[in-house]
């Protein structure tokens, strides 16, 4: 993601999180220097509330290689008192790039030789 625009992706919750430690994994291909805000939300009738945020800025991989560059963090989230049908969103917003696309995740795995995008929540 690059130029200052956001996606997301939603999850629709069965009811509320536990509190602990919450883990993401949002290891991406690199295609122009960029700075990019991941957050995880709670989506719910009262709106959004922010769970965790982390910043990162990514250079791209010497040479024009298209391989995954890691990014790993943990927060430590209080319990998220979450409805059934409210929602819990990844959203990641990029920065500093004229590119369009500048981050992309890495949806390739291992081929890419990176882990595919996910979330681990407390048990």
């Amino acid at each position: 993601m690059g130029a200052g625009s956001s996606l997301e992706a939603a999850y629709t919750l069965a009811g509320p999180i536990d509190a602990g430690t919450w883990r993401l994994i949002a290891d991406g291909i690199v295609l122009d220097p960029v700075d990019v805000t991941f957050e995880i939300l709670w989506r719910s009738e009262a709106g959004d509330r922010t769970l965790a945020s982390w910043e990162h800025h990514f250079e791209p991989l010497p040479g024009g290689e298209f391989e995954a560059q890691p990014f790993e963090r943990e927060a430590e989230v209080e319990r998220v008192d979450a409805e059934a049908g409210d929602q819990l969103v990844f959203r990641y917003t990029g920065t500093g790039s004229d590119l369009e696309m500048a981050y992309v995740p890495n949806g390739d795995g291992e081929l890419k030789g990176g882990r595919f995008p996910y979330i681990d929540l407390p048990d």
